[in-house]
C-alpha cells in the first residue's frame, strides 16, 4: 500500500477556490477588465496568471502591482467572513493519520494559508506544509510535489497525491506520482482524464487508498 499522502489544499481541504476567483474578478474590474469564470478556469488549469489580461491592454506594472494588493486584500476578507469548510475533511484526516504520513503541498501564499488555519485543526495531522514560497516553480510544474517527496525522502511509487484541479493533476503526473482527484464543482470543467482515480467525496479516501499497490522505486 501507499505510505505517503500529499494533499493539495484549496478545493480539497478547504473550499476557497471560488473566493480566490471572486477576489481576482473584483481587482480586475477596478482596472476595467472583465474576468468571466470560463476564462479564469482555463487560466487556472494551465497556471496562467490573470494579470496577462491587464498586460495585454497596456496596463503598466505599477497599476498591476496595486491591483494584486487589492486582490490579496479582497481574498483575505473572504477567508475571514465566508464559510470555507468541506464536510468530512477532519474526520477523514484523523482516520488516515493512523496509517499514513501526510503533508500539504499548496500554491497558496504562506500568509493566506496561515490565516485559513488560524482556528482549524487540519495541520495537526500533517508532518509539514509547502506553500508557494517553498519551491522554484508552482503547479503545473512538478516542483511542488518533487519537493514534497524529497522532504519525506520518499520514492514516487510509495506516495499518492490528492488533487481537485487540472493544474495540480499535471504537477503530480509530471512528478511521477499517482493522483486521486476529488470532485469539486468549481473545477468540473477541467480535463482530469489523467487521474489515477476519481472520487466524489473525500470521505472515500481511506477505503480507496488501501487498495493501491506500491510501485517499484
Amino acid at each position: 500500500m501507499k505510505k505517503f499522502l500529499l494533499f493539495d489544499h484549496d478545493g480539497v481541504l478547504v473550499n476557497t477556490e471560488h473566493w480566490y476567483y471572486m477576489a481576482n474578478k473584483r481587482a480586475l474590474e477596478e482596472l476595467g477588465i472583465e474576468l468571466p469564470l470560463p476564462v479564469y478556469l482555463e487560466f487556472m488549469a494551465d497556471g496562467t496568471k490573470v494579470w496577462t489580461l491587464a498586460q495585454a491592454v497596456g496596463i503598466d506594472d505599477r497599476r498591476i502591482a496595486a491591483a494584486r494588493a487589492r486582490r490579496d486584500s479582497f481574498y483575505q476578507q473572504y477567508l475571514m467572513t465566508e464559510d470555507i469548510e468541506i464536510s468530512g475533511v477532519t474526520e477523514t484526516l484523523r482516520e488516515l493519520s493512523s496509517t499514513y504520513r501526510m503533508a500539504i503541498i499548496t500554491t497558496s501564499r504562506r500568509v493566506d494559508f496561515e490565516l485559513i488555519h488560524r482556528n482549524r485543526n487540519i495541520l495537526e495531522y500533517m508532518e509539514f506544509v509547502l506553500t508557494v514560497e517553498d519551491y522554484p516553480r508552482a503547479k503545473p510544474y512538478p516542483d511542488p510535489y518533487v519537493s514534497g517527496l524529497h522532504r519525506f525522502q520518499a520514492p514516487p511509487g510509495q506516495a499518492l497525491v490528492v488533487e481537485d484541479s487540472a493544474r495540480g493533476l499535471k504537477s503530480a503526473v509530471a512528478a511521477g506520482v499517482d493522483c486521486i482527484v476529488v470532485h469539486n464543482d468549481f473545477t468540473v470543467s477541467h480535463d482530469l482524464s489523467a487521474a489515477t482515480m476519481k472520487i466524489r467525496d473525500i470521505r472515500e479516501l481511506p477505503t480507496i487508498i488501501a487498495q493501491f499497490v506500491v510501485h517499484p522505486a
